[in-house]
Order: C-alpha cells, then sequence, then structure tokens
C-alpha cells in the first residue's frame, strides 16, 4: 500500500454513449498500465438538470486531478503525461 492518495478523475457520461465507455476503459487501462491508482468517479449528466444543461451532448468530459482535461476523446500520451505529475 502507497501513501499517495488515488488521482481523482471524473467521467461526465451518459446512458448510452460509446465514447464515455471508451473513455473509462482508456482511464483505467493507462492508469493500470502506469500502477497509477485513480478513484474513479463516473456522473450522468442526465440525472442533474444542470450539468445536463451545462455539458449537453459534449460528452465525455474528463476531468483528472480537478482539471478539465479532455472532451469526447482522451489522448493516451497526455493523459499518462497528467496522471504521472497528479501522483
Amino acid at each position: 500500500m502507497s501513501d499517495v492518495d488515488p488521482v481523482p478523475v471524473t467521467i461526465y457520461t451518459r446512458e448510452g454513449c460509446s465514447l464515455c465507455v471508451v473513455a473509462r476503459e482508456t482511464v483505467e487501462r493507462v492508469a493500470a498500465d502506469l500502477a497509477v491508482e485513480v478513484r474513479l468517479e463516473l456522473v450522468d449528466v442526465d440525472e442533474d438538470p444542470e450539468l445536463a444543461e451545462e455539458y449537453g451532448d459534449r460528452v465525455p468530459y474528463v476531468f483528472v486531478d480537478g482539471n478539465p482535461t479532455f472532451k469526447y476523446e482522451i489522448d493516451e500520451r497526455e493523459l499518462r503525461l497528467k496522471l504521472l505529475a497528479a501522483s
């Protein structure tokens, strides 16, 4: 067990969003490759009218360590850098 806190990763998503599934799988795979622990939170924008209005169809929207990082697709190289920097 490490003394490092998991890196918070939030994915704003919605049901039936194939890009959202790919985003989640990419975060999980890259984190495992790097041996970086992440605390993954999936937020369904359709469950909150304010989020639905804010994000609309702009999902997946991915925050890494509290910062908006990716929209629609994840750049794996950039994700690796962000996770390493935050861990």
